[in-house]
């Protein structure tokens, strides 16, 4: 998990870098969510989840409210999630989420962006059984005992935990997200980040030199408005 966790880290100081470009892309995937499955968040996990992860960016309320209230609004825009999966430099795995409303412009630009760093996409479903589909946590190491609280949290459809630098990372199927969202709330724990994450089955290590070629298709991909998030293989 050594050079994962380290990858996760950079890419995320790096992801949040830009609030001009990351408030956007969160009003997305809140406005999305809020469309598929109500505006209620109580109701409706994937937009808890959303909610949250904007709220740990220091997305502002008002952006958020305008964002769910996009969903119904009379001049909503209809935005459709895409995926596009390829390879990186070196055979690293790469799954593409994206939030659009043009499938044409997103499919170009994700393969202009995958050709100019000698990647490739690949035909859809092709990696769809490399990454298994998860509900994540992640949170500063609280001060209650580890076991302690992966007890607390098998009834609710725990997996594994783990932690590393300070930081712990709650795993379960994607189904139990709601349940381990309610549990982690009713202990008081507030997520930096809660999210549906795509985890590699099978990671892989790279050496340097080759983790600076992946990163920099990782890094294009993610300055691009219609991406909103990048799996990889990446050990």
């Amino acid at each position: 998990m050594g050079r994962a966790f380290e990858y996760r880290k950079a890419a995320k100081m790096k992801r949040w870098g830009n609030m001009s470009r990351v408030f956007p892309k969160l009003g997305k995937i809140i406005t999305m969510a809020a469309k598929e499955g109500g505006e209620d968040p109580d109701m409706n996990p994937k937009l808890r989840s959303a909610i949250l992860t904007a709220k740990a960016q220091n997305m502002p309320k008002d952006n958020i409210d305008a964002a769910i209230k996009r969903a119904s609004g009379k001049d909503a825009i209809s935005l459709a999630e895409m995926n596009i999966e390829g390879k990186a430099p070196h055979g690293a795995l790469v799954f593409v989420e994206c939030a659009t409303d043009n499938n044409a412009r997103t499919i170009s630009n994700v393969r202009t962006i995958f050709g100019r760093a000698k990647g490739e996409t690949l035909n859809n479903g092709s990696l769809e059984f490399m990454f298994s589909r998860k509900a994540v946590f992640r949170f500063p190491t609280p001060a209650m005992d580890l076991e302690e609280l992966e007890f607390a949290l098998i009834d609710a459809g725990l997996e594994s935990i783990e932690e590393e630098e300070g930081e712990v990372s709650v795993y379960g199927e994607y189904t139990a997200f709601g349940a381990l969202s309610a549990e982690l709330e009713k202990m008081g724990i507030t997520p930096d980040s809660a999210a549906l994450e795509r985890i590699a089955n099978s990671p892989v290590e790279f050496s340097d030199e080759q983790m600076a070629d992946i990163e920099k298709l990782i890094d294009k991909l993610e300055e691009d408005d219609d991406v909103q998030a990048v799996y990889t293989n990446i050990g």
